[in-house]
């Protein structure tokens, strides 16, 4: 199969053609990075030739503020990217300063532990905040973190509770024997009411946002702000936590190693990150324009 073979095109939507794309908004791991973490040379290009032909690009990630190292040099114009599923809005030309915060409140996230502690026993928690993570003792470190506190969530969400503590970006939860979608299913049922749960790893480990926080909402408040409309914006993902962005989006592309939910909400399909399957959408997007001018 060719490297281009496997796209497809974004379906017509009933009220007829889209407008030409303003903005192109695409998670990180597991859609724009390749599984070492890089950006390919194609997709640097693709990235640039977007921005030179006036179409804003976007980063919308789980990952928080501190990871963007990977993609802060391929930033132009605004320099901002949505992180943590939409909680924050970074400035990466400023040093990854937050523009805007969406904080999960801390009432809410001790509702959200006691829910799952009793619904799911064996759950394990971190606390994501603007200052850096902490976590409990049996929560995996699968990133290392030298300043981290290590305590349980209660004391951890308790612990300067007023208006100079940091903000809260998201809670993430782990449960070392439940597969990833059974423990999202299960959380959704109990603790859904309070918050946004999804998940964007392979392993059963998921990510609580404030209710109605998504990389969806986010993004469509940072659209509002440019008169972007979701007909003129397109989204990339590869995981749960991409569905609602590509449901928003007036067109959108599920990775060739998206999850099945990806691949049902988005309206086309790409190769895979290894294939540099954004630059291969990309770059018909600009030949397309180029061939009506």
């Amino acid at each position: 199969m060719g490297e281009d073979g496997a796209v497809t095109s974004a379906p017509q939507r009933p009220d007829g053609p889209f407008p030409a794309p303003r903005l192109i908004a695409t998670d990180l791991d597991g859609t724009l990075l390749r599984d070492d973490k890089s950006v390919s040379l194609r997709t640097v290009a693709a990235l640039a030739a977007a921005e030179e032909a006036g179409i804003e690009v976007f980063f919308v990630t789980g990952r928080p503020a501190r990871w963007m190292d990977v993609v802060s040099d391929h930033v132009h114009g605004h320099g901002l990217a949505i992180c943590a599923n939409g909680a924050a809005v970074v400035d990466l030309h400023a040093g990854r300063e937050f523009v805007q915060v969406r904080a999960l409140p801390r009432a809410t996230a001790l509702t959200v532990v006691d829910t799952l502690r009793a619904a799911v026993p064996g759950t394990s928690f971190a606390v994501e905040m603007t200052t850096g993570i902490n976590y409990e003792p049996a929560y995996p470190p699968f990133f290392q973190d030298p300043g981290a506190t290590v305590a349980t969530a209660e004391k951890l969400l308790r612990e300067e509770a007023d208006e100079s503590s940091a903000p809260v970006l998201k809670l993430l939860a782990h449960h070392a024997e439940l597969t990833p979608d059974e423990f999202l299913a299960l959380a959704r049922a109990a603790a859904g009411a309070y918050a946004s749960i999804t998940r964007s790893s392979p392993t059963a480990l998921l990510e609580i946002s404030a209710l109605g926080v998504s990389k969806a909402s986010t993004l469509e408040l940072c659209c509002a702000e440019r008169g972007i409309s979701p007909a003129e914006v397109v989204a990339f993902g590869d995981m749960p936590n991409d569905v609602e962005m590509l449901r928003w989006a007036g067109s959108s592309y599920a990775m060739g190693n998206a999850h099945p939910d990806v691949i049902a909400a988005a309206s086309g399909r790409t190769v895979d990150n290894n294939e540099d399957g954004v630059a291969v959408v990309i770059e018909r997007i600009l030949a397309e324009r180029a061939a009506r001018a």
